[in-house]
């Protein structure tokens, strides 16, 4: 299914939580989005398409990204996988974080979260591998189980999990002066009550829209499609929408971006 909108005729929802429409603002110029999807869904009431700002999160998985492609396909931001637990780096970041700079991406990294190491730990570990960049968006807290891990498969109790995020949240705050966003997944958003920290979210539902799969999350990205196809990438990769206009988007980049 290709999707190639000009988004000045679109109706999309607002940007905290989605829960209201306004039209795209009529001074903003049309963006072109040129992506396929190798198994799109027919999302019930508002899909994908009804957001103009769309970006992708990314890894070694994906190989070598060629963001000017991209780009020019109409990515507008990527998250790019930086470290995991206490002592992993994803052999990618450094080459995505400098690619996606040189293209004029907007570009944040994200930290995959191991429930076997202390949340200081990893916080140090994200700090020391993660720079702080003037415009770069902020840091991604990845909270989700990993039953396929050889090293880590425990599931604290929920308020432990919630305490966790809170403390890894702090450090990274103080650091580069943003409070990082919450990804996270449907069963590990309502096992451990993640709407309870109260934090922006990034939200993974590839089957039905969030306010089906998060009923009352104010979400403010939308991870909707694991297989997608874009220019520049060469195999499958997430996704993502931004809840709001083009210049809901700039507000948000104006209040969130480091500094």
């Amino acid at each position: 299914m290709i999707r190639t909108l000009a988004t000045t005729s679109l109706l999309l929802l607002a940007a905290c939580g989605g829960q209201a429409t306004a039209p795209v603002s009529p001074d903003m110029p049309p963006v072109t989005r040129a992506f396929t999807d190798t198994d799109p869904v027919d999302f019930r009431g508002p899909g994908p398409d009804a957001y103009p700002v769309h970006g992708i999160d990314a890894a070694r998985y994906q190989g070598r990204i060629d963001f000017r492609a991209a780009r020019d396909a109409g990515v507008g931001f990527a998250y790019l996988k930086a470290t995991e637990g206490g002592d992993r780096v994803d052999e990618a970041f450094a080459g995505n974080w400098a690619a996606a700079a040189r293209a004029g991406v907007a570009r944040g990294a994200y930290h995959f979260y191991y429930f076997c190491t202390p949340p200081e730990v990893q916080a140090r570990w994200f700090i020391a591998n993660v720079p702080k960049q003037t415009g770069s968006l902020p840091p991604v807290l990845d909270l989700e189980w990993n039953p396929f891990s050889p090293t880590c498969t425990h599931r604290p109790p929920a308020a432990e999990v919630r305490a966790q995020a809170d403390r890894f949240l702090d450090i990274l705050e103080r650091h580069y002066g943003q409070r990082p966003v919450i990804y996270t997944t449907p069963d590990f958003w309502e096992r451990n009550d993640i709407a309870r920290l109260g934090e922006e979210v990034w939200l993974r539902s590839t089957a039905a829209h969030p306010s089906e799969t998060y009923p009352g999350a104010d979400w403010h990205f939308w991870q909707y499609t694991g297989t997608g196809r874009i220019r520049g990438v060469a195999g499958p990769v997430d996704i993502n929408a931004f809840a709001g206009s083009r210049r809901d988007w700039q507000i948000w980049l104006a209040r969130r971006a480091i500094r």
